[in-house]
């Protein structure tokens, strides 16, 4: 079976000095070879050619068969890795927490340790009968949720 950490190591070493990153790789039981990449402003499928040609010329089919699928990660699918966090700073997300909450808000700041979204709530305000929607911001630990993934707004 093909090494999934040399598949890893070879994205790395082709993605090295590019704005690419490396979302995930994966080698089933089958030996399907699956390399998602991702970058701040889209991924060109030349890239995604140019990196499967790279990765398919460091194995040899006559030793072991494989299939080897190169692409971006999906739209609409949940983030993996904190870069994509941090490339939609700015932007509306939508995230599911680790006790079963659903909410929606702008991803206002990522990194290493968590993110912080800001959403709106229904809140009592002082000298208002009825609650009024107030912007909060929500602070999470990666551990504190599910899946967090862009909204795709088509206006």
């Amino acid at each position: 079976m093909i090494d999934k950490n040399k598949v890893k190591e070879l994205a790395q070493q082709w993605l090295e000095g590019k704005e690419y990153f490396l979302v995930d790789a994966t080698v089933d039981e089958q030996n399907k070879i699956t390399v998602e990449i991702d970058h701040k402003d889209g991924v060109w499928i030349e890239d995604c050619c140019e990196l499967s040609k790279f990765i398919e010329e460091h194995f040899d089919r006559e030793v072991e068969d494989f299939e080897l699928e190169v692409g971006s990660a999906g739209i609409g699918q949940p983030f993996k890795v904190v870069q994509q966090y941090i490339n939609n700073i700015g932007y509306d997300v939508e995230l599911l927490t680790s006790d079963g909450v659903k909410m929606e808000g702008c991803m206002k700041q990522a990194d290493e340790n968590g993110f912080v979204v800001i959403v709106q709530e229904k809140q009592r305000v002082e000298g208002k009968k009825r609650p009024q929607l107030v912007e909060v911001e929500k602070s999470f630990a990666y551990t504190d949720v599910k899946w967090v993934k862009s909204i795709i707004d088509f206006k």
